[in-house]
């Protein structure tokens, strides 16, 4: 016997419903039922037959049918159009697009349900519109897994089903079969499966076999397996196919891209092999093979454990080989490189950290890196080793450091270890334990310590003896200040703050130079041992802040104008402790003498000698204006106009010439939060001969209105724009070729990703911005006195840099980077590249075509990262010894 109703039936027929209620065994009303199995017991209760009326007595309209099967578990279930109860044949049918079924984690959604309790099976159906036009189609959860079918069969007592038309989501892998059986909760079999990262209903692409094994989010295994275009097959076919499916780290084959070069011939680049060790470290290897005999080898193996360490440690030898063989060019080389990156977690071990970041090796590696011109252009190496500890509730800390450069054009490598800091904080001697009310003045006397030992070495990698060098250019130092600080309060608008300091420096030699006047030349003799040297200095600062704001209409669009001038003076005195430490010695045969100082060419350098009485000077302003908000009149937005105009000078009393220092001018701005400006400059205030030296008489005495004539300056410019949503923001990031902190990636792996960005960009093109430009200048100026001429001759250098794209059209995008010396006029290196967005593929060609280091290549590529080595890829690149 079935029955069926549609539409709100109670609200609209009232008492009626109540009678129909008793002969009816079923009804259906537009709102949500839920359905709970007690011992063999189906309830069936409507949320809306509750009465409003407070008369009568609320009753709940309940059907009791005894059904011979029992579930596990309660079963929810909703329709919003209609539903049917078949009650001799003990079926339920629900009808809606929002139509739902729940029972444990099984969730069904679907225009058609059909639940047949004798055989515990559900059965779903999709339904079109008289146009053929699919309205709703069944959806499958179940846990994690997902599904999307034209028809879908399931047994919820054996959890066991078979559907047809299906597609899944895996991860970035979309799977689709003609019919899917599930054996098991994570196990299913396909039949005419299809693999693809397209997420069209008819994918650009896929990969199509006729039997397929599918492990929920793990791997899925087929057949005989051929590649589809547009839905054309392609005439390559494969034994078999292996699909990773579970987002993580899995190990593996790493595949290789082809590419040539004059130089070496044909390569295989980045050939290698992933593994995975454990959960706490795994390790890559690659290799490049070049058709003359070159190779690269590199190892970065890669650790970490949450909550104490990471890091990453990468080794690399390159065995190059140019040309082949009887050329007259032909040249063999072999370098090597050493990265090595370490975290400590600072919840390991509180108040202690430990990092670690070396960049070491061979001279001539970067500049042999193919394709990377950044790297090319790399001449500086630089490696830091750092430990430090604090001790909880003490005032001291002491941290131990190791650093290492190395400038790879001239072959030198500076070493410092250790270096040892060892601070005690500013302790208030006359301070009470447990002050009430205020502190007396003497109680905000404060003195502290800060030691700092070093020890230097360096030596040439291309000289020999390298232990050797290491021993001769060895040397030591140690320096201790002991700072005393007074802060007083306010006296009215200005701070007072006095100051004393106490320095003491330690040396491992002295240096003296001696004119010999048989050889007619200038000796040098090194006394090693034991020698310090010491300075005192006193102090009184004076600061404050004035403000001035000048104010405009209430209709003008300026409201007003704020300035700030932040001018601070200290007077210093200083005793000449050191004179003796200095001397004078003939240094040429017209018997010109120069003044030198013992402890010349030491890690801190000598102190000055003579005394200093004198003031030290700055002023620095600020200006800015309040506007009003383009969106709402009532509010008001702050522009600066100034960020910074600085001043800053000394002046000696105590000094028989020369008293005024030289004056420091800087400036910056950021206008319209779109072109950053910074400048500086300094300015000599002293007259000077025709010879080219220094007059003691002021500039002023001459030209009244200037700061000085100026020795050196320089000016830089920055400036981005882009185009569409102010609001939308780009999601391609800027490549630094240094990994930040928490990504685990090796320095190896994240400086290739980072090159290949950079020298790629056409695979990284970002079309929703329409367009966009960079822009960079850079002035630098120096004078020198030129004796030929008789006066200074000032040296002016500029460059300029760009990155600009361009929308050609929504799909293509066109770009440049370049770099031109003007001074020089000289071109750097300038790249191009255009991009071709293909909905789930994508092409890009990029061009370096002048430079030193010169390139091309073509890629056509998926834009999934599961398929990136899937590419058909052609690239060749130049460079010139």
């Amino acid at each position: 016997m079935k029955h069926a109703y549609k539409g709100n039936v109670k609200n609209r027929f009232g008492w009626a419903f109540s009678v129909l209620s008793i002969l009816l065994t079923f009804f259906v009303c537009n709102v949500d039922i839920y359905a709970v199995p007690t011992n063999g017991l189906l309830q069936s209760v409507s949320s809306s037959s509750q009465l409003t009326d407070t008369t009568v007595v609320p009753t709940a309209d309940t059907l009791d049918i005894k059904f011979g099967n029992d579930l596990t578990a309660p079963v929810f279930y909703s329709a919003n159009d209609s539903m049917v109860l078949d009650v001799p044949g003990k079926k339920m049918y629900l009808y809606g697009s929002e139509s739902k079924l729940d029972y444990v984690d099984n969730k069904l959604n679907a225009p058609v349900i059909i639940y047949e309790q004798a055989i515990d099976l559900l059965s779903a159906y999709l339904i079109k519109d008289s146009s053929g036009k699919v309205i709703a189609y069944p959806v499958f959860n179940q846990a994690d897994f997902s599904s999307q079918s034209d028809t879908i069969r399931f047994n919820m007592k054996t959890q066991k089903g078979l559907t047809k038309g299906t597609y899944t989501q895996q991860g970035e892998m979309f799977v689709y079969g003609e019919k899917i059986k599930k054996v098991s909760p994570n196990v299913f079999y396909a039949l005419q499966g299809r693999f693809t990262t397209c997420n069209l209903d008819t994918p650009h692409f896929a990969f199509v076999s006729r039997r397929v094994k599918l492990i929920n989010k793990k791997m899925a295994f087929t057949g005989p397996v051929h590649p589809e275009f547009e839905g054309v097959p392609l005439p390559v076919v494969l034994p078999f196919g292996i699909y990773p499916l579970q987002m993580g780290r899995h190990s593996g084959l790493l595949a290789p891209a082809f590419s040539a070069n004059d130089q070496m011939g044909l390569s295989l680049d980045g050939l290698g092999y992933y593994k995975v060790f454990g959960e706490h470290w795994d390790a890559v290897i690659r290799g490049t093979l070049y058709s003359y005999g070159g190779w690269t080898l590199g190892i970065s193996p890669r650790y970490l454990k949450r909550y104490k360490y990471q890091g990453n440690l990468s080794l690399d030898i390159q065995h190059f080989k140019t040309n082949f063989k009887g050329d007259p060019d032909y040249t063999s080389s072999q370098a090597y490189s050493i990265r090595w990156s370490h975290m400590m977690d600072n919840k390991a071990h509180p108040g202690v950290t430990f990092r670690a970041s070396v960049n070491a090796g061979s001279s001539k590696f970067n500049q042999q890196v193919p394709n990377n011109p950044t790297l090319n252009f790399t001449n500086q190496l630089n490696s830091s080793i750092s430990f430090s500890r604090n001790w909880k509730d003490k005032p001291y800390n002491i941290s131990i450091n190791a650093n290492h450069n190395q400038n790879t054009q001239n072959r030198l490598i500076n070493l410092n270890l250790p270096d040892v800091a060892f601070n005690i904080n500013t302790l208030y001697p006359f301070r009470r334990v447990n002050p009430v009310g205020k502190l007396k003045w003497y109680e905000n006397l404060g003195i502290g310590l800060n030691t700092n030992a070093r020890s230097l070495t360096s030596f040439y990698d291309t000289a020999g003896r390298i232990m050797q060098q290491i021993n001769d250019n060895f040397q030591w130092g140690a320096m201790h200040s002991i700072p005393i600080s007074l802060s007083l309060p306010e006296l009215g608008p200005l701070q007072i703050s006095p100051s004393v300091s106490y320095q003491e420096r330690w040396y491992q030699k002295k240096f003296m130079r001696s004119w010999n006047s048989i050889d007619k030349k200038v000796d040098t003799a090194i006394s090693r041992g034991f020698f310090t040297a010491r300075e005192i200095s006193f102090g009184l600062g004076a600061s404050t802040r004035i403000f001035g704001m000048y104010g405009f209409k209430k209709k003008s669009k300026i409201q007003a104008i704020r300035h700030e001038i932040r001018p601070s003076v200290v007077i210093n005195y200083k005793p000449d402790m050191n004179s003796g430490s200095y001397y004078e010695t003939q240094v040429d045969t017209f018997g010109r003498t120069a003044r030198y100082s013992i402890y010349e060419g030491s890690i801190y350098g000598a102190y000055g000698a003579g005394k200093f009485g004198g003031l030290s000077f700055s002023i620095d302003n600020n200006l800015g204006m309040k506007i009003k908000d383009k969106s709402d009149s009532t509010k008001l937005k702050k522009v600066s106009i100034l960020d910074g105009l600085s001043l800053n000078g000394t002046y000696n009393f105590l000094a028989d010439s020369f008293r005024l220092g030289p004056l420091n001018l800087t400036a910056r701005s950021n206008i319209l939060n779109r072109i950053n400006i910074t400048a500086s400059a300094v300015m000599d205030p002293y007259l000077y001969d025709t010879m080219g030296r220094a007059v003691d008489k002021l500039v002023w005495t001459k030209t009244p209105f200037t700061l000085g004539r100026m020795r050196s300056g320089s000016i830089s410019l920055q400036s981005s724009f882009k185009g569409g949503e102010k609001k939308k923001e780009s999601n391609k990031a800027t490549p630094s070729f240094l990994p930040p902190e928490g990504t685990g990636l090796t320095l190896d792996d994240y400086q290739r990703e980072a090159a290949y960005i950079y020298n790629n960009p056409g695979e990284f093109a970002d079309f929703s911005i329409p367009w966009s430009i960079d822009f960079g200048y850079s002035l630098r100026f120096q004078s020198n006195y030129r004796q030929d001429l008789r006066r200074f001759k000032p040296q002016v250098f500029q460059d300029v840099n760009w990155n600009g794209a361009i929308n050609l059209t929504p799909k293509w995008k066109l770009g440049m980077t370049g770099f031109y010396n003007i001074t020089l006029r000289e071109v750097g290196t300038i790249s191009m590249y255009l991009s071709r967005d293909m909905h789930c593929w994508q092409m890009a060609v990029n061009v370096s075509p002048v430079g030193r280091y010169r390139f091309f290549n073509i890629t056509i590529s998926p834009k999934s990262v599961l398929l990136r080595d899937l590419k058909v890829n052609r690239t060749r690149y130049f460079f010139d010894f």
